[in-house]
This record gives structure tokens, C-alpha cells and sequence, in this order.
């Protein structure tokens, strides 16, 4: 056999799609339909609340149940959502954090059930998977935190000591870069900021298991990488960060053996990337950012994700992903990239790339470990993503960085993928979210109180000493304590935390141009006030996903506005009584979960509680089907991703303001436009 072909072509990576919805039987049924479609593992995906640590009948889970992700509230929802899927010998990967440590009990518990004639120390070294467990990007990108940062360390610490002796197969984190490039990452940025949170995770285990456990450790630490449209690019990152690890492995932690040294990741591609408008242009993109991390060998993914074409729109259908999956098993199995070594081996392109994003990693690194390690960074780390993210999005609207059908292109026949009634996409029966509060009020009255509150006892115990926190989660798991709960007992050890939003750190825009024009209105409008201009940009429930807040808030401190902005999580009432207290002009609301039709209601008819009548705008994933219905219940405008254009919806809230206190004509500003954007932007 020649040099240039393979003895017999590679197995495929383990393939998975990203789901979970409603309830978990209807979970359930959607993942062995996928796993009879030909998919390799599972991928599943929690609702906020679950992922926040609350139960259904919390007040701040109101809206938020079923919509993004499926509720597993207690160890029966895990039993129904695993149903007839053989735990013993699936691969599952949870994108679970702040409650990892919960959810791996309850899947450990459920496994044994599955098996109740094995051993369940056999059953535990047998399970395979990954829990996401990357509470630093939480604090960073996506906002599913629900403890300050020490503890939330010391939950991985003591998940990494407990799978390393008792599930060797599992791996207790999923380092995530994906969601620093969401969150605006350069490839420098992505690679610098994962490697460092990877020491520092590595550090805070070291402290928790033997020394001569750590090779073993080292080769359990898995990453969740990114990959982009401009995939040359973006496969040179994967080698460079695989270049790191090893180094990271060999001379910080003394590994030598070649397998355990090895960068593995999987891959869900971009998301940031996928366009509202001209939607079916986004297939083109998912495809040629999978070619990122499959094309080369030295660097494929172990296992990849691809999301569907119309996650800009809203949930996927059953058919989208099915769609999504048919292209990494054409991928696979139609065309010849498994028969081949390496393709980029001895590529000047690729090693110059290469060495580009190495030398630049390196110098990022070292800022963050002078300021003290990525936990200590995270300031530092936020505002310089918020910053990046910036600088991408006046980009976009110069043009100098090209979308297609966004800011070139925009011409369009209408699409038939979104005609149908139900406009391309999933919606979620809102009936959901009363059924789980009845469910678990059932679950509550059918159990053994006295073995929860026992349970539950303990769990405080270990928390508040330095016990390894998952025997007494598995065992409070068994006897049918919830989310909610585990996740209360922790908070009340360890306390809340409120992590940074980037927004004070981000550097002012040159005010030049179009923004120059919008901060002459916001000057004239504020001269007919007699003050400043001033708007509260809110996010209300449990929606973390705050990359557009920031920018919205960013560029109207840099228009002029004074702004007030206090991060995500925030309760209708909070919103109204800060809306109150701050004497604002104008509410943002940012809403990405699919909870607008509940939440920006609520906040509305809070804010007339509270006497507060100001303009109210919308911003996120919102059907086109669902801005009637917002515009009824007094929201003034309602802007989504294709309103690309930032300043043009700064000079529409302006006009708002101007408007809603009647001085549009002593400000010289033309009346709003109300969210009806597309005219002004493509002209």
C-alpha cells in the first residue's frame, strides 16, 4: 500500500445531534428515533431551569420549562428519558454545568436500575460519555452558573477524583471553547483563554487525587471546540491547541505516555454564524465548517454535532436534524476523507497558520496567568470578548466582513422551507410548563420525606466540609431529591454569584460615520429632555446567552445613552423596580430561550404595575408568527438577527424616546420606525 492512502479507511467519529425538548418522554422518543436513524451517541440538551438548578415550579423557571432543552427534575424524569436505551453501553454527553455533579448521579442511579442483578461498581466503570462541566465559560459566554467561582472548582475537582477511580471511562469535563467563538472569541483568543481554563482546572485536581493519578486524569480532560466558516483557519487552530495540550501535558503535569498526551475533542460547529435571513444558506455553512474538523487526520474531531439549518429561527423539527445528521453520514461514508493520512502534513500554508496562532496563544496565555489564572481572569478574559465581539459586529455593518444575504446579497425568492404554517420550526405546547409543576408536586408527595430530608442533611454536611461531593449527590438521587433542591443545599453552603458582563471593560467605538450621526440625535434628544438619555437593557429569565445584550448596551453607552445594564437573570418584578428606581426612558428586553411570549408579557404588565410607562423594545430569537403578539401587549419594536445594523436600531430607540415624551420635532428626529427595519438597512 502507498504512502498517500491508508491500509484500510478510519472509523468514523462518533456522531450525535443536540436534543431534548418539552418533557422527557417526548425526549425520549425523539432520541431512539434518532439512534434508529443511524446516529452513534447521544447529545442532550436541558432546559434552563435544569441547567440553573431549579425546579419547575420556581418563579424564576416561569417560561424557561421545556423550551430549550428537556426538564429532568429528579431521578424519575432521568428513568423515563433513558428508557430502553442500554446505559451500560451508550456514549452520552450531557452539556450540563453548574449541576453536572447532579445530573451524573442521576444518570449513574438510573444506569443501575437499568441493571439491577449487576454490581454497581461494575455498572459504574462501564458508562461512557462526557458531562460538560466548564463552569469558566459559564461565567464567560453562556451563564448556566449557579455558584461563585470557588466552589464551583471544587464541584469539578471532586467529579474529576470520583470518575478517575469509579467511572474510568467517563469524561467529567468537556473544556469549552465553542462558547468563547459564540461569545465573539478570536482563533488566538479561543485557543489562549481554553488552554488556560484547562490549567486551571488541572490545578484545582491535582489538590483532589494522588500524584500518580494525574497522567490518568490528564487523559480524561476532554474539549468542545468550534469551528467556523473560514475552516482553513479554523482546522490550523484545532492542530495548534492539539501542539498545546501536549506541551501543557509533558512539562506541567509530567505525562508521557503518547495516547494519554492526546488532544480530544468533539465539535459542535458555529452557530454565531447562522443567518435569520436567506436561512437556507446556512446548509452551505454547516457543511464546509464540518470540513474544519474532519478533513485532517492528525486533527478530526472524536465525535461532532452539527446544528440544524434553522436554529437562527428558533427549535428544530425532528426532519431538521435528520438533516443534519445525513450530512455527517455523507461525510462519512460517500466521500474518501477516511482513506487518506494526514492532508496537511508538510503544508507550508497550514504550519505557517499554524505557528501564527501558536505565537499569538502563547502571548494571551501569559496575560492571563499574570493575572493570576483564568478563575482570577475572568474579568479581564469578559471584557475582552465583549470587545472582540464588538469589533466583529462594526465589521458587518462596514462590510468589510461579508454575510451573505445579511450585508451583500440580499436579494432573495422567498424560501418554501419556511413557508409552511409552522414557519420552519418546533414550538413547545406552553401546557408543558403547568404538567411539569403538576408532575412534580406528585413526585414530592409520593416520596419518603424523612429519607430526603436525611439525604439532603448530609449533602449540607458535605458541601460545607471537603468531602468529595457525589456519593452523598448519588445517594440523595436514589431516595428522590430534586434539581431544585440539590441545587438550594449547595447554594445556601456555598452562596450566589453574579458573574462580570465585559460592558465597563469594552473599549469606546471611534465615533465616526453612521455612529457619529446617531450620537447627534441621542444629543438632541437628551438637550429636549433635560437629561441624558437613559435605557435599561434587561435580561429576563433564565436565558444566559447575553453576547447581544452586551453589544446593545455597549453601543449605546457609546451613542451617548447613559445605560443600565445588571447581566442576566433577572425576574419581571427586578426589572420593573430597577426600571423604577434608575428612572429610565426606555426598556430593552433580550430574550433567546423561546420565553418571550410568558416573560416580556409579565414585564410589561409589572412595569404598569409599578407605574412605570416608558417604551418597551424586544431582541432575540423571535418567529416572525410571535411579533403581533408581542407588538399587542405594548412592545414599541421588535428586532431579530437580521436586524444586523446596531446603530440603525440606536437612532430607532432615540426616536422612541423623542416620541414617547413628545419633543420628536424640538430634536429635529423622524418617528420611529418600530422595529421595521429591513427597508432602512438594505437602502
Amino acid at each position: 500500500m502507498s504512502e498517500h492512502r491508508l491500509p484500510q479507511p478510519d472509523r468514523p467519529w462518533l456522531m450525535r445531534t443536540y436534543a431534548g425538548h418539552s418533557t422527557a418522554k417526548a425526549s425520549n422518543e425523539l432520541y431512539r428515533s434518532n439512534l434508529a436513524k443511524g446516529q452513534t451517541g447521544l447529545s442532550v440538551a436541558f432546559d434552563l431551569p435544569t441547567q440553573t438548578g431549579y425546579d419547575p415550579d420556581d418563579e424564576l423557571a416561569r417560561g424557561e420549562v421545556g423550551k430549550v432543552g428537556v426538564p429532568v427534575s429528579h431521578i424519575g424524569d432521568m428513568r423515563v428519558l433513558m428508557d430502553g436505551i442500554p446505559l451500560k453501553t451508550m456514549n452520552t454527553s450531557m452539556t450540563i454545568n453548574a449541576v453536572a455533579a447532579w445530573m451524573l448521579s442521576m444518570y449513574i442511579v438510573a444506569a443501575e436500575e437499568q441493571n439491577p442483578d449487576e454490581d454497581p461498581e461494575a455498572i459504574q466503570r462501564a458508562l461512557q460519555g462526557t458531562t460538560q462541566n466548564d463552569i469558566i465559560k459559564e461565567f464567560l459566554a453562556r451563564g448556566t452558573y449557579a455558584f461563585p467561582p470557588g466552589p464551583s472548582m471544587r464541584l469539578i475537582a471532586d467529579m474529576i477524583a470520583y470518575t478517575v477511580e469509579h467511572v474510568p471511562k467517563w469524561n467529567p469535563i468537556n473544556i469549552c471553547s465553542y462558547h468563547l467563538q459564540e461569545a465573539g472569541a478570536t482563533p488566538v483568543q479561543e485557543i489562549a483563554y481554553a488552554m488556560s481554563n484547562a490549567i486551571a482546572v488541572l490545578d484545582a485536581a491535582r489538590e483532589k487525587v494522588d500524584p500518580a493519578l494525574m497522567p490518568k486524569v490528564f487523559s480524561r480532560i476532554s474539549f468542545f471546540v468550534n469551528a467556523g466558516v473560514r475552516f482553513i483557519e479554523e482546522h490550523a487552530k484545532l492542530r495548534a491547541m492539539s501542539v498545546l495540550w501536549e506541551e501543557l501535558g509533558r512539562e506541567r503535569y509530567g505525562v508521557t505516555d503518547e495516547k494519554a498526551l492526546r488532544f480530544r475533542y468533539g465539535v459542535q460547529v458555529n452557530s454565531l454564524g447562522l443567518t435569520e435571513a436567506q436561512p437556507e444558506n446556512n446548509v452551505q455553512r454547516i457543511v464546509l465548517e464540518a470540513l474544519a474538523v474532519t478533513l485532517g487526520r492528525n486533527a478530526r474531531a472524536r465525535a461532532l454535532q452539527l446544528p440544524a439549518w434553522n436554529e437562527a429561527l428558533g427549535l428544530p423539527r425532528a426532519w431538521d436534524q435528520q438533516w443534519a445528521l445525513r450530512i455527517q453520514q455523507i461525510l462519512a461514508f460517500e466521500t474518501d476523507l477516511l482513506e487518506y493520512p494526514d492532508i496537511f502534513e508538510g503544508s507550508k500554508v497550514m504550519d505557517g497558520l499554524v505557528g501564527e496562532l501558536l505565537e499569538g496563544a502563547r502571548a494571551e496565555m501569559q496575560v492571563v496567568a499574570e493575572h493570576g489564572g483564568a478563575v482570577e481572569a475572568v474579568d479581564y478574559m469578559k471584557g475582552s470578548l465583549v470587545e472582540s465581539h464588538r469589533e466583529r459586529i462594526q465589521r458587518i455593518e462596514a462590510g468589510e466582513q461579508i454575510v451573505v444575504g445579511i450585508n451583500k446579497y440580499t436579494e432573495t425568492e422567498p424560501s418554501p422551507l419556511t413557508a409552511a404554517g409552522d414557519g420552519g420550526i418546533m414550538t413547545v405546547d406552553h401546557a408543558v410548563e403547568q404538567q411539569a409543576k403538576d408532575a412534580i408536586a406528585e413526585w414530592r408527595a409520593g416520596r419518603d420525606q424523612a429519607a430526603v430530608e436525611a439525604a439532603l442533611q448530609r449533602l449540607a454536611e458535605v458541601a460545607q466540609s471537603d468531602e468529595n461531593i457525589m456519593p452523598a449527590s448519588i445517594e440523595a438521587a436514589r431516595v428522590g431529591v430534586t434539581t431544585g433542591e440539590w441545587a438550594r443545599t449547595l447554594r445556601g453552603a456555598f452562596g450566589e454569584f453574579r458573574a462580570p458582563t465585559g460592558v465597563g471593560e469594552a473599549a469606546s467605538a471611534d465615533p465616526s460615520g453612521a455612529l457619529q450621526e446617531v450620537r447627534d440625535e441621542v444629543e438632541r434628544v437628551s438637550e429636549a429632555l433635560g437629561r441624558r438619555i437613559k435605557i435599561l437593557v434587561g435580561k429576563p429569565g433564565l436565558d444566559g446567552h447575553s453576547n447581544g445584550a452586551e453589544q446593545i448596551a455597549v453601543r449605546a453607552r457609546d451613542v451617548g445613552m447613559d445605560v443600565v445594564y445588571e447581566g442576566i437573570r433577572l425576574t419581571p418584578s427586578q426589572i420593573a423596580q430597577s426600571a423604577l428606581q434608575e428612572g429610565v426612558h426606555v426598556i430593552g428586553l433580550s430574550i433567546l430561550s423561546g420565553s418571550h411570549k410568558e416573560l416580556i408579557p409579565a414585564v410589561i404588565e409589572t412595569l404598569k404595575e409599578r407605574g412605570v410607562d416608558v417604551p418597551v423594545v424586544v431582541g432575540g430569537i423571535i418567529p416572525e408568527a410571535d411579533v403581533a403578539g408581542l407588538q399587542a401587549a405594548g412592545v414599541a419594536g421588535v428586532y431579530t438577527p437580521k436586524d444586523f445594523d446596531i446603530s440603525v436600531i440606536m437612532r430607532d430607540i432615540t426616536r422612541l424616546v423623542a416620541e414617547a415624551n413628545g419633543v420628536l420635532d424640538e430634536a429635529d428626529v423622524d418617528a420611529p420606525t418600530g422595529g421595521a427595519l429591513e427597508t432602512e438597512t438594505t437602502a
